[in-house]
């Protein structure tokens, strides 16, 4: 007796082992690559348990199920595989994993995550080498010339390279930024603590010249060039810090916007300055952002900067120039329309100096620096933030100082942001009379400066956009005799204060902010 329902089951086939990993179809056994498997996984065939969904390759009756969420799902006609950029595949820990999907991973990693993934392997390598070659922006901490001779040429569409230096920047790294990176648009490199800087002016002049596409050039420790000579047509932001003794300065760019040039306090610094201003309106004529440091400034550099005539100019900053006067002033605003940020710290002028500022640019000043200002009182601090109205940051420094017997020959140079670094040398200071009061009221006033006004010792701030207050070493500052009316105050900097005076100011700024939460409910805001 034969019947169908009499015989055995024939048990499936075993599934055809896989060959070179995951680079075959695990079904057929035929390669992956540009193949679609029209048998069913061994999974369905064992009759798994998902949502019903029709097999590609199903006919008539056929109801097979296959598992809903599939890693290697078969496509269908309806919806295409999204292909590679180029198709290939890499082994990765016995899987078949696309190289874009590689690349991608590699380029959230930084350098050094990049030059150790591509010693790997061959294929890692060509990974890395894809990563280099799209890579826009590079940020690099070079031990040796060496790195950056090997690792640039690679970089074809690098646009944007910041360089640390923990080595001597010397005529063989110049070389490799001269002949790699053509696109190559801003340059950074600034130095750590140890390391120096020979670029020679020379051949910064030779690197601006074949760098026809560099727009931002910012380079540190630039204290053995010489001389400065730059002549470029795209160069719109150059920044050049702890220079010289510059025995020739010509800056010839015409489309430049902004400069900045520091100079080292030594006592051997002796750039003419005079010359250097005399040029800028010729060969800069653009300019929008001037800032010079250096303590060789004086009546007669400001004067010829007059002669420039960079009536464009929006923000102008000469600091450390002890030797400027209110006559500088007076060249400042004859030559500048509509300044919006002024800085003259570290110079000597006075409260007549102060006016004329307030008079000149009453509708455009936001910005007024006067720190390390001895010749300015209390009087022009107030004049100044009353007939400013546009005014939203003002930092006076120790202009407000008395002078101690027992205070250093060193100076601190505070910041806005209530950050405090040394400052080796000053201007010779006025002694301030003691017990100074100090009122300030302003409705626009976002960032107030006064560290290190010992002088001081009553204090009267009403300013309801005010969010940033530095205090540091106001050390004669009465506690009963501060009064702070600012409800939006955030950052109070009292580094150096009595403990009186700080316990005070918490105080005050939850006076103020309980105050402002009962307005807030007034208004129903």
């Amino acid at each position: 007796m034969s019947s169908s329902s009499s015989l055995p089951a024939k048990p499936p086939p075993p599934p055809r082992p896989k060959t070179r990993g995951s680079y075959n179809c695990g079904r057929c056994g035929q390669p992956k690559k540009g193949h679609v498997c029209n048998l069913p996984s061994p999974a369905a065939a064992d009759g798994g348990a998902a949502p019903p969904s029709p097999s590609p390759s199903s006919s008539g009756g056929d109801t097979r199920l296959r598992r809903a969420l599939s890693f290697d799902e078969p496509s269908s006609p309806e919806k295409k595989p999204r292909p590679d950029h180029d198709g290939r595949t890499m082994e990765l820990g016995g899987r078949a994993v696309p190289v874009d999907l590689v690349v991608e991973v590699l380029r959230r990693l930084g350098p050094r995550g990049v030059l150790d993934a591509a010693a790997v392997s061959r294929a890692w390598r060509d990974c890395a080498d894809r990563v280099w070659r799209v890579a826009e922006e590079l940020r690099l901490r070079p031990a040796a010339a060496g790195l950056l001779g090997a690792l640039l040429p690679r970089c074809a569409a690098l646009s944007r390279l910041v360089l640390h230096m923990e080595s001597a920047v010397d005529a063989t790294m110049l070389s490799c930024l001269a002949f790699s990176c053509s696109s190559l648009e801003t340059l950074e490199i600034t130095m750590a603590d140890k390391a120096i800087n020979n670029m020679t002016g020379e051949e910064l002049s030779r690197l601006v010249s074949e760098k026809h596409s560099l727009s931002i050039l910012k380079i540190g420790g630039c204290s053995n060039l010489g001389f400065l000579n730059l002549s470029s047509s795209s160069l719109n932001v150059l920044w050049l810090s702890d220079l010289c003794s510059l025995s020739e300065s010509v800056i010839s760019c015409p489309n430049m916007s902004e400069l900045s040039l520091c100079f080292t306090q030594q006592s051997s610094e002796c750039t003419d300055l005079v010359s250097l201003m005399d040029g800028l309106g010729r060969s800069c004529p653009n300019l929008r952002n001037l800032h010079i440091s250096s303590i060789q400034l004086s009546n007669e550099a400001v004067s010829a900067l007059e002669a420039a005539n960079l009536r464009g100019l929006c923000m102008l900053s000469l600091i450390l120039g002890s030797k400027m006067t209110d006559a500088a002033v007076a060249s400042i605003v004859r030559s500048c329309a509509s300044l919006e940020l002024l800085d003259l710290s570290g110079s000597s002028i006075s409260d007549s100096g102060v006016g004329m500022i307030c008079k000149a640019f009453p509708h455009t000043l936001s910005r007024l620096l006067l720190a390390l200002c001895p010749n300015i009182t209390t009087c022009g601090i107030q004049a100044a933030t009353a007939q400013l109205p546009l005014l939203q940051l003002m930092d006076c420094g120790m202009s407000l100082r008395s002078n101690l017997q027992n205070e250093k020959q060193g100076a601190y140079f505070g910041e806005i942001n209530g950050r405090i670094r040394l400052c080796p040398k000053l201007p010779t200071l006025k002694k301030q009379p003691m017990r100074q009061k100090l009122i300030i009221k302003h409705d626009n006033l976002k960032k107030l400066s006064l560290w290190g006004c010992s002088a001081i010792d009553a204090l009267y701030v009403k300013c309801p956009e005010l969010i940033d207050l530095n205090l540091n070493t106001c050390t004669n500052l009465h506690p009963e005799r501060l009064l702070l009316q600012c409800p939006n105050l955030k950052n109070v900097h009292a580094f150096g204060c009595q403990d009186m005076l700080i316990g005070a100011i918490k105080n005050q700024k939850l006076i103020n902010r309980k105050n402002l939460m009962k307005q807030c409910v007034s208004t129903g805001v």
